[in-house]
C-alpha cells in the first residue's frame, strides 16, 4: 500500500497541465453529480474531453478513450435533462436546486436485462479489441465501458440506482488504471467509489422522501 501512494506521488510530481485539469475537474464533476447540481455536467465535459486524449495517447486504452468522449456527448444530454425542459413548468429557482428531474428507481426486470445484456456486450467488445487492436486489458476495459455508458444514461435520468453500479464500476477501474500505470488515475477511481457510495444514501434519503 505504502508503494502505492509512494507511485501516486511520483506520478503528481511529474503531471502536466492536462493530468492535473483532469483530476481537479474530475473530482468536482462527481462532487456536485451526487448534490444533484446541474452544473456538474460542464465540469464533466471539461474533465472527460482531457481523459480521452490522456487515455488514448498515454495509457493505450482505446475503450476508455471512447467512453470519455461519450461521456461529453452526455454531458450536454444531462444539462438537457437535469435542467428541466421549456414548458416543463420549472422554475429559474427549480433550475438553480436542480429540481427538473425527480429520483426514480429501476424495477428488478431493468436490472436483470441491464446486467446479462450489459456482459454479453462486453464479452463481445473485449472479444473484438483483444484479437483485431493493440489495446490492453481488453475484457476488463470492455466491461467497465459498456457498463459506463449504461449506467451513465441511469444518472441522467436521475435512476437512483446508478450509483451502486458507480461503485462496482469505479472499484473495476481502481484495479484497471493499476495495471497499466496511472496509479493517480487509479486513486481517483477510489474517491469515486467513496463518493459514489455515499451519493447512494443522499439520494435514497430523498427518494424515500418523495415516495
Amino acid at each position: 500500500m505504502s508503494t502505492f501512494f509512494i507511485k501516486i506521488l511520483q506520478e503528481a510530481a511529474a503531471l502536466g497541465w492536462i493530468d492535473w485539469t483532469v483530476t481537479v475537474t474530475a473530482l468536482v464533476y462527481v462532487v456536485l453529480a451526487a448534490r444533484q447540481n446541474v452544473w456538474c455536467w460542464v465540469w464533466g465535459i471539461v474533465s472527460c474531453s482531457l481523459w480521452a486524449y490522456a487515455s488514448f495517447f498515454f495509457y493505450n486504452l482505446w475503450l476508455d478513450a471512447l467512453l470519455q468522449i461519450f461521456y461529453v456527448v452526455m454531458g450536454f444530454v444531462g444539462i438537457y435533462r437535469w435542467m428541466g425542459r421549456k414548458g416543463d413548468g420549472v422554475t429559474s429557482s427549480q433550475i438553480t436546486e436542480n429540481q427538473g428531474l425527480p429520483i426514480t428507481k429501476l424495477t428488478l426486470q431493468q436490472h436483470f436485462f441491464i446486467i446479462i445484456g450489459g456482459s454479453l456486450i462486453a464479452l463481445l467488445f473485449g472479444y473484438f479489441f483483444d484479437i483485431y487492436t493493440p489495446a490492453a486489458a481488453t475484457y476488463l476495459d470492455a466491461f467497465v465501458t459498456i457498463f459506463s455508458v449504461i449506467t451513465t444514461f441511469m444518472l441522467v435520468q436521475k435512476k437512483l440506482d446508478n450509483w451502486l453500479y458507480w461503485v462496482v464500476i469505479d472499484a473495476a477501474s481502481v484495479y484497471l488504471f493499476g495495471s497499466r500505470g496511472a496509479y493517480l488515475f487509479a486513486f481517483i477511481m477510489i474517491i469515486y467509489t467513496i463518493i459514489a457510495a455515499n451519493a447512494f444514501l443522499q439520494w435514497r434519503k430523498e427518494w424515500h422522501s418523495l415516495a
